[in-house]
């Protein structure tokens, strides 16, 4: 076990945290010595129970976690009615916008709109994420982990009683100190390469910055680099930096085990690190993934603001998943639209291994990074 107040928190004996919506993948990290986290903002109450049933049965008593994302604002938010009069009313144009994208890539589309189911919009509430919660904590999970804001008191309350850490996403030194000042117990420090939703900030100023912040007023409380970090030299360097670990989640993505279409996972391997954006068009906020056409048409000239969360989402996903389900098929339209989530890590993300060997190779790089530093320190 390495000597790290994170290694020291949850049993582990390397303080790599793997974000993923794969249960596979959860399993496999923690088994190889880190901590998988369940991504469960997309899942009904059953689906989450069905998860995390699997996730017991097969992790050998192995520690980890469960991540949802409860924002402090949105669209409707802690007003259910509000927000489906919001969905009601989103413009005939964003509907039209997305048919004619799907049409220039020779995808056909209804007329009527589409929308998705609630899950995500549900979930983001407060009502909704106690649902999620409640399943959760029947389940012996060491951390819960919230994105976008202040973990709600509902969440640590239930955390508190079950003897379960908490842990928060921030882009920011000073949401930092609201989230210790709050009782966080792990603050996650994602950096503006990260995939997924993410600020602007780089990890490289991120990281020191929120660790020299914390030191300032007195917080012992760990921090985990997050933001473009797929291997081992990265976590080195972070630690180097004051961080007690690394909370990874792209890498996972071309994994053999991991949920990717296999066609967005061809092009992630393909990929340099300049083939990402950071858009609204997916989910309303900040996210980071792969360029495609579908990223381009929304950036383009004339192109409508994307809707605020979770309204983007609503419009977006239906469509998003049709181009994934026909990209599979050999459509060719489809294929070039196909994106998911993914951070500026992905240029380093060349060669397609099993989960438990990304944590292995992990480990051996940042061994070489601590002898390459201890060398050049002549010991």
């Amino acid at each position: 076990m390495m000597n790290s107040p994170i290694c020291d928190m949850f049993g582990i004996e390397f303080p790599l945290v793997a974000f993923t919506h794969c249960r596979d993948v959860v399993v496999a990290v923690s088994k190889a010595g880190g901590m998988g986290v369940l991504g469960a903002v997309n899942m009904t109450p059953e689906q989450l129970k069905e998860e995390l049933d699997w996730i017991d049965a097969h992790i050998d008593g192995k520690p980890y976690g469960v991540d949802l994302i409860v924002p402090n604002k949105f669209a409707g938010k802690g007003d259910l009615e509000q927000l489906e009069d919001h969905i009601r009313n989103i413009p005939d144009e964003y509907h039209a916008f997305i048919r004619d994208t799907l049409n220039n890539h020779d995808i056909e589309s209804s007329e009527e709109p589409e929308l998705g189911d609630m899950t995500f919009a549900d979930n983001l509430q407060e009502a909704g994420a106690s649902k999620a919660l409640e399943i959760a904590f029947q389940h012996p999970i060491k951390i819960i982990v919230n994105a976008l804001g202040v973990p709600p008191q509902v969440m640590k309350d239930m955390a508190k009683k079950h003897n379960v850490a908490v842990g928060a996403l921030v882009g920011a030194r000073e949401h930092a100190v609201a989230q210790v000042a709050s009782g966080v117990d792990v603050i996650i420090a994602a950096g503006g390469e990260a995939g997924g939703h993410c600020g602007e900030i780089s990890t490289m100023v991120l990281v020191p910055e929120i660790c020299r912040e914390l030191k300032k007023i007195g917080s012992n409380t760990p921090v985990l680099a997050a933001g473009g970090i797929t291997t081992g030299t990265q976590m080195a360097a972070a630690m180097s930096m004051g961080a007690a670990g690394a909370w990874c989640g792209s890498v996972w993505l071309t994994t053999s085990e991991a949920e990717t279409n296999p066609v967005v996972k061809e092009k992630m391997l393909k990929a340099s690190s300049r083939d990402t954006v950071r858009a609204r068009s997916r989910t309303g906020k900040p996210s980071r993934q792969l360029r495609t056409p579908w990223t381009d048409a929304w950036d383009a000239k004339g192109a409508p603001e994307p809707l605020p969360m979770p309204l983007q989402g609503m419009i977006a996903e239906p469509a998003l998943a049709r181009i994934d389900k026909l990209s599979q098929g050999d459509h060719e339209g489809a294929k070039d639209l196909a994106t998911y989530w993914v951070g500026q890590g992905v240029g380093l993300m060349n060669e397609q291994m099993s989960a438990g060997q990304v944590v292995q190779e992990f480990k051996t790089d940042f061994i070489s990074a601590y002898e390459t530093l201890a060398a050049s320190l002549g010991n």
